[in-house]
């Protein structure tokens, strides 16, 4: 069977998620060049997946500037960064995997979405969630019609406090001006499955929400700008940086904020980099809760609650329909669901997937590489054109959170259509 050859641009924390599946696979993908413009991670990976090195590069303009030199591409550079690596590298001839989401800029997104229908690529954007194990049998069931006719469901994704503080208020993906509002960066994942669940496009949305907590009016008396500048809060703070990423038990932490993770290499990157500023001194503008409710075509209602403020970093749902009720724990790997008419109540157990996101990290590489030995564009769960509305429902949910009012998802596709 066919190794399938492919390049990376981003050799971040979700570039490396994805081609971590060749180090376990390598008969299955292989890793040929990589564009970063970090100069350890790009020798690391160099190292790891032995690329020769007149084939890494710093930057993916100066990859992409090269002839074509593998099957694939996979692109997991920053938000605002994904528009024009993804449009060269279909014209190019790459099939292409794209995290998400697909822009930060809704118009963007369609083009991308016409893009896939013009080249004979296979084309998947990111939405890990739809290869999981918990997500997969959640979807059979209401196919198999456990619980009669699907009527109305509740999702929670439960941020965590830490994670919060790390990603939106500390990091990358704290300004909506510099990448993309939350609910999209975090939550388009959410739209995404929501959308694949209910069976039917999105017709009506609306939103709420705001960034209460972390700004500098909440700050503890005396806080300086940088945690290890002699808080006086350090003992109570949750999210005194030194704590969270020292000696914490959550792996990917420390490699985020440093390629020296030693203590010593730590406490200098808190000193001189973003993650160890005083959460309520940041420039961070995006919402630390927000709440979505939806209607379908087809009369489902959805509500979505995204909230900082927990303890755990997982997702939870309940579906409800005419002849039953479905709850799911994902961090659990567990579902249970109930029937109404005789009462009985099953419990499912899930085994552990062995990889992020419940096991979707490894499961869209799997599709993706079968995708890609078919050489052509036949779609998988997450095609780029299948994609284009849960990120309009992203963008369509901002508005509605900005302007106070519930858009029509039809009149605002058709508001982005006429940008042309």
């Amino acid at each position: 069977m066919k190794t399938v050859t492919a390049i990376l641009l981003g050799a971040g924390g979700r570039g490396i998620t994805y081609s971590d599946y060749a180090l376990d696979y390598p008969h299955e993908i292989k890793f040929v060049a990589v564009a970063e413009p970090d100069r350890g991670r790009r020798e690391k990976f160099r190292k790891e997946h032995g690329i020769d090195e007149s084939n890494c590069f710093e930057s993916w303009e100066e990859l992409l500037d090269k002839p074509r030199m593998a099957d694939a591409a996979l692109i997991c550079t920053q938000d605002w960064m994904h528009f024009k690596p993804a449009m060269i590298a279909l014209e190019k001839g790459y099939h292409v995997l794209l995290e998400k989401p697909m822009s930060n800029d809704p118009y963007e997104c369609i083009k991308l979405g016409e893009q896939a229908s013009l080249h004979k690529r296979a084309f998947l954007i990111c939405h890990v969630l739809r290869y999981t194990p918990f997500f997969r049998t959640l979807k059979g069931l209401l196919e198999e019609g456990r619980i009669g006719r699907l009527i109305s469901i509740q999702h929670n994704e439960n941020v965590g406090y830490w994670h919060q503080a790390h990603s939106f208020v500390r990091g990358n993906w704290r300004n909506s001006g510099k990448t993309s509002p939350m609910i999209l960066a975090k939550s388009c994942h959410d739209m995404d499955i929501l959308l694949w669940l209910a069976g039917a496009d999105c017709r009506d949305i609306s939103s709420f929400g705001a960034l209460t907590h972390f700004k500098a009016e909440n700050a503890p008396e005396g806080a300086p700008k940088r945690c290890l500048d002699g808080c006086p809060a350090e003992r109570e703070c949750p999210y005194y940086a030194p704590r969270v990423y020292i000696g914490t038990d959550i792996a990917w932490l420390p490699l985020a904020i440093s390629n020296d993770t030693s203590v010593e290499g730590l406490l200098k990157a808190l000193r001189e980099g973003p993650y160890g500023r005083c959460v309520y001194h940041c420039d961070n503008d995006v919402v630390d809760h927000q709440v979505v409710n939806m209607e379908f075509e087809n009369e489902v209602t959805a509500s979505f609650t995204m909230c900082a403020f927990t303890r755990e970093c997982d997702r939870t749902i309940k579906l409800m329909g005419t002849e039953g009720e479905i709850r799911g724990h994902m961090e659990k790997n567990e579902i249970e669901v109930l029937n109404f008419k005789t009462g009985y109540r099953e419990v499912i157990h899930l085994e552990s997937a062995g990889s992020g996101h419940g096991g979707g990290d490894y499961g869209i590489m799997r599709d993706f590489v079968s995708l890609v030995r078919e050489d052509k564009s036949s779609k998988g769960l997450t095609s780029a054109d299948i994609s284009v509305q849960s990120h309009v429902m992203a963008f369509a949910a901002e508005r509605s959170r900005l302007e106070k009012q519930v858009i029509n998802i039809n009149e605002f596709m058709q508001e982005l259509q006429n940008k042309e």
